[in-house]
C-alpha cells in the first residue's frame, strides 16, 4: 500500500538534462511527487529532486502551464522511494525566523525579491537586493479608495514563450519614461492620488512587443471609463491586472468584452490586496 501523500511548501533544486532551478514541492509520496516552477521541463524528461543530502530521481509525467508557472508531476523511480523518514519537507516560512530572514533567503532562493516581498510583508511593496545580497523592502498600505481584480483569458500563456518576444537591450528614453513612471506609481499608492491615473501605468519595455501574443491587450490598455484606474499586464501575462476606484467594480467588464470580442472567455480573481503577509490555514 503507497504511503499517503504528505502536503508541504519546500524549496528544492529540480536538475534535468538542460538545466536545473528552484522550485517549490507541493506535494510528497512513496512514489512521486507535485512541484511548482517558473520554468518548463518538458514531459519524459529525466528529473532529480535534491534538498541538502537527500535525492529522488525519476521523470516528469505531467506538466501544466497556468497564470503564475507551471505545475508539474514527477514519477520516483522504485530505487528512490520517499518516505517520511528519510526525507520531511517542510514549510519556508515555518522555521521560527524572522520576517528579514525569511525574505532574504526566498529571494536569494527566487533570484529576484520582486513576488517574495509581497508575500512576506503583505500589501504594496517595494525592493531591492544590496550588492551583499541582503533584500531592502518598504510596505505601504493600499489605498482605500483604489482596488483591482484580476481578469484572466481561458488560455496558458508559458512565461518562456512571454520573456522570449523582450528585446535584448533598451534606448535610455524607454528606461527613462518606465522608470518616471514607477516612481509616480509608488507616490500615487503612498498618497491614494489618483489623477496620475492612467499615466502611472504606461510602459515602454514589454506590454507592446507581448500584445502580439494576448489578442485584445492593446485595445484592453488604451480603455478608459468613469472609476478606471487603468490597465496593466500580470507579470508576463496573459492575465490583466484592472485597477479602479472603489465602488466601480463591473469596469473590469469592460476587460471581459474585449477579450470576449477576440474569442476568449475569462475569469475574474477580486481578492482585493492583503494587508498581511503570508498565513497558514
Amino acid at each position: 500500500m503507497e504511503t499517503p501523500r504528505y502536503l508541504c511548501s519546500h524549496l528544492v533544486t529540480l536538475s534535468w538534462k538542460d538545466g536545473a532551478a528552484i522550485v517549490n514541492l507541493e506535494e510528497i509520496r512513496a512514489g512521486g511527487a507535485v512541484l511548482e516552477s517558473e520554468v518548463d521541463v518538458p514531459v519524459g524528461s529525466s528529473a532529480e529532486i535534491r534538498c541538502g543530502g537527500v535525492f529522488f530521481a525519476g521523470k516528469i509525467t505531467r506538466m501544466d502551464p497556468h497564470e503564475f508557472g507551471v505545475r508539474m508531476e514527477m514519477e520516483f523511480s522504485p530505487l528512490t522511494p520517499w518516505s517520511i523518514e528519510r526525507f520531511r519537507p517542510e514549510h519556508l516560512l515555518d522555521l521560527r525566523w524572522k520576517p528579514s530572514r525569511i525574505l532574504d533567503e526566498a529571494a536569494r532562493l527566487e533570484g529576484h525579491p520582486d513576488n517574495v516581498s509581497a508575500c512576506v510583508l503583505g500589501s504594496i511593496v517595494a525592493s531591492a537586493v544590496e550588492p551583499g545580497g541582503m533584500t531592502r523592502a518598504i510596505r505601504i498600505e493600499m489605498p482605500e479608495n483604489f482596488s483591482l481584480a484580476v481578469v484572466i483569458p481561458n488560455y496558458a500563456l508559458p512565461t518562456k514563450e512571454s520573456r522570449a518576444v523582450l528585446p535584448e537591450c533598451y534606448s535610455r528614453a524607454d528606461a527613462t519614461f518606465n522608470v518616471q513612471r514607477a516612481a509616480l506609481l509608488m507616490a500615487a499608492f503612498a498618497t491614494g492620488d489618483s489623477s496620475v491615473f492612467p499615466t502611472a501605468l504606461d510602459d515602454r519595455m514589454h506590454q507592446q512587443v507581448r500584445s502580439r501574443l494576448i489578442p485584445g491587450l492593446a485595445e484592453i490598455l488604451r480603455l478608459r471609463a468613469p472609476g478606471l484606474l487603468g490597465c496593466t499586464l500580470s507579470g508576463a501575462g496573459p492575465g490583466v491586472l484592472v485597477f479602479y476606484e472603489r465602488g466601480y467594480d463591473r469596469v473590469f467588464d469592460l476587460v471581459r468584452q474585449i477579450f470576449a470580442m477576440n474569442g476568449c472567455t475569462t475569469e475574474v480573481i477580486s481578492s482585493g490586496v492583503s494587508r498581511r503577509g503570508y498565513e497558514f490555514l
